[in-house]
């Protein structure tokens, strides 16, 4: 008996070989090896506007005049970041600013110091 992978949404080692795709009795999803490789791969690689890989703990500066929502604040050109946090979402940087609280940015308005 062959060894086919489980299914990667329930688990089940029930599934088969359909020409290209495994698929699984049980819930009925199917797949192929080359997109359960590209799910696996947890290491994205955020960058700054700069294309400098961004790594947590690293400290960023703000290339652009940044509007706060819900108030009439902004976050000025030039303001230094200190030990940013990573996180998944379209605001991948958590941080916190000093007379701003915490806060999430994009990695596109920001440049590593």
């Amino acid at each position: 008996m062959s060894n086919y992978p489980n299914c990667p949404q329930c688990n089940s080692e029930y599934t088969y070989e359909n020409g290209s795709l495994f698929v699984c009795p049980e819930c009925g999803h199917e797949w192929t090896l080359d997109s359960e490789a590209e799910n696996n791969d947890d290491n994205k690689v955020i960058k700054d506007a700069n294309g400098n890989v961004l790594n947590d703990g690293d400290s960023v500066a703000v290339i652009k005049d940044l509007k706060v929502k819900g108030s009439s604040l902004v976050v000025k050109i030039g303001t230094k970041v200190k030990n940013i946090r990573l996180v998944d979402g379209d605001h991948d940087i958590d941080c916190k600013i000093d007379g701003f609280g915490a806060m999430k940015l994009k990695s596109e308005f920001v440049k590593k110091i």
